[in-house]
Formats: structure tokens, C-alpha cells, sequence
């Protein structure tokens, strides 16, 4: 019986880069002698040095995003690139590129859709102590609200399969895309692996462009956004809950009044709690309506993303096919 063609994967690097003139060079070396037969990519996001100039002096493809922000960066990317896998990493140099294959190897074997890089010395990131608070406390966030997928779900460092990147609806702008990426695959149940990998320290005059305050403001304010769009029940359930235990609040020591001297005199307490006990029923019902929205809406996305071939019988999975099957004999695809 006839298998299947089998051949190599194509695969990509992307890095998404903004003024890393000290570093770039060097990253696209390294991908370049431990990954030959990829196609690498730099993204260069409005750098003010000659982040490009490096890069493509270095051997890289190079793509200038007008729009600033690593989510737009990311959108842009995987909206231009056909690959079999992805291979995703910072130009900072603070993941090692010869850690790739690893990491390839891991989404082939265990026939994940993202496979992330998780970071042994984050807590060390350039001596920010910010970013290793932040890191803690989003990490557990994550956990209590979206489930146990992930236990760094800001490393850069990540490995895609096709099916991922293109059914994946980006719609971050900024440093918050690992958060939304490590949301869509917990929320369509894709299978996901991690593997821990040393992280590396900057090279002296390179800085993060991360800031602690701004972008840590940023990445809440999409927790809440994702929370309220994949569990709306648990968004605005949180807020009949406020409006009920305030409205029984304001409403106890009125009927109390009301039972002992059969009068009203605070009339406005009693309307106040009232319109309260309404907010509460009306957040509630917003519930409802919309986790059934949301439901339908992850059944779509999952639907869209079988709908991508997988490509794994063309990547050395063999499928065998038979065109008319013997009496007695039965037909089988590995």
C-alpha cells in the first residue's frame, strides 16, 4: 500500500525586535548554524538604531511594523508566514537559540500546538526585582482564573504548530500577547507542553523595554478583559455579588425599623438598595446571556482550528491509504 510523501518541516524563526542593534546580530547567527534549513525573520518595530541594518547584514529576512507593540508585531508576523512550525524568540539574547531543536523535537513527540520555553533564572531578569514580582503574582493569577496549563506565561520563548498561529485571533497591541496566546490554547483545550531552559542576562547597554508599572497595568487590565470574554458568568456574577451584598446591606436596617415601628422614614436607603437588588439581577442575567455567547463562539474556534491540516503525516508521520480493501484484510492510517 502506498504511504504518504514524507518531508522535511518548514520551519520559521520569527523575532519580533525593537533597537537591539546589540544583540540582534549575534541571535541570527546562532539560529542560523543551529536551525540551517529555517527561514529566519526579524521584525524590526520602529528601532531608532540599526537593529535592521544588523539583522540583515546577519543573514535574516527583515520586515519593518509601523504599528508599535510586540502584539502588533506578533499579529503581523504570523498573519505573513507560512511554516509547518514556528519558532519564536526575542533578539535580546537572553534565550539561547540552541535550545530550539529541543523544543521542535518536544512539539513533534508529544504532538503539542505551542510548546513554551519556561525561564529557570527569570527572577535574575537585569536585576529587576519589578518584573520578578509581577512574574509571581500574574503567574498565580493565571492559575486561579484560566487553569494550571502554564506556569510562565510570559516567556518569549515559544515553539507553534500551524494550526495554532493561524487560528489564533490576536488582538493585543502589546507585551500582554504571551498572556492572550497562553489563554486561547487553555480556553480551546489545545495540547500545550513546557520545558525549562536557562534565561540569560542582557549584555551590558541593552535594556528591558518592559515597564513595570505601565505594561504590568496593561496586562491586568487584559486579565480582566479575557475573563470577562472566555468566562462572563465568573465576570459578572463577581459583580451581582457586590450589588446583592450591598443591597442587603442598605436594605436590613430598614425592614428592622420597618418590622419594630411599622414606618419608613429612610425612604431614599430603601430606593438605593432596591435599585441595587436590580443591578444584581440584571448582572446576572448579562451572565448568563453571555456565557452562552461565549460557548458558541469557543465551539467556532475550535471548529475553525481542526478545520488546518496538521501536516503531520507530510512531516514523517506515516499514513498509509488503500484505494479498495481486500476480503478478510482491513485498512489502517498511523
Amino acid at each position: 500500500m502506498p504511504h504518504a510523501v514524507r518531508h522535511e518541516p518548514v520551519i520559521a524563526v520569527l523575532l519580533p525586535c525593537y533597537n537591539e542593534e546589540l544583540t540582534i546580530g549575534e541571535v541570527v547567527r546562532r539560529f542560523r548554524e543551529t536551525l540551517p534549513s529555517a527561514a529566519i525573520y526579524v521584525y524590526d518595530n520602529n528601532s531608532k538604531d540599526l537593529t535592521a541594518l544588523k539583522a540583515r547584514a546577519a543573514g535574516a529576512t527583515v520586515v519593518r511594523e509601523p504599528r508599535q507593540g510586540k502584539g502588533n508585531v506578533v499579529r503581523r508576523m504570523f498573519a505573513d508566514i507560512d511554516a509547518d512550525i514556528y519558532v519564536m524568540a526575542d533578539g535580546d539574547g537572553t534565550y539561547a537559540p540552541e535550545d530550539a531543536p529541543q523544543l521542535i523535537n518536544v512539539l513533534q513527540t508529544e504532538r503539542s500546538d505551542m510548546v513554551v520555553g519556561t525561564r529557570r533564572g527569570v527572577t535574575d531578569d537585569a536585576g529587576r526585582n519589578g518584573h520578578a514580582f509581577g512574574n509571581r503574582v500574574f503567574n498565580r493569577l493565571y492559575k486561579g482564573l484560566f487553569g494550571t496549563d502554564f506556569t510562565d506565561i510570559f516567556s518569549g520563548y515559544r515553539v507553534f504548530s500551524r494550526r495554532f498561529v493561524k487560528s489564533f485571533p490576536a488582538v493585543s497591541g502589546g507585551f500582554e500577547i504571551e498572556t492572550e496566546m497562553s489563554v486561547h490554547a487553555s480556553q480551546l483545550k489545545l495540547p500545550v507542553s513546557e520545558m525549562a531552559l536557562d534565561y540569560g542576562r542582557r549584555p551590558e547597554g541593552s535594556s528591558s523595554k518592559l515597564s513595570t508599572f505601565r505594561d504590568g497595568a496593561r496586562i491586568l487590565w487584559m486579565f480582566a478583559m479575557l475573563v470577562k470574554e472566555t468566562q462572563p458568568l465568573r465576570f459578572f456574577g463577581t459583580f451581582a455579588l457586590f450589588f446583592l451584598a450591598a443591597s442587603i446591606g442598605l436594605m436590613i436596617p430598614v425592614l428592622i425599623e420597618f418590622a419594630e415601628t411599622g414606618l419608613v422614614p429612610r425612604m431614599p436607603t430603601w430606593v438605593l438598595s432596591i435599585g441595587m437588588l436590580l443591578l444584581a439581577m440584571l448582572s446576572m442575567m448579562t451572565g448568563f446571556i453571555l456565557d452562552s455567547v461565549s460557548r458558541g463562539r469557543a465551539e467556532q474556534k475550535r471548529i475553525f482550528y481542526l478545520s488546518i491540516s496538521s501536516g503531520r503525516a507530510e512531516r514523517g508521520i506515516p499514513a498509509q491509504t488503500s484505494p479498495k480493501s481486500e476480503p478478510g484484510k482491513s485498512s489502517r492510517a498511523a
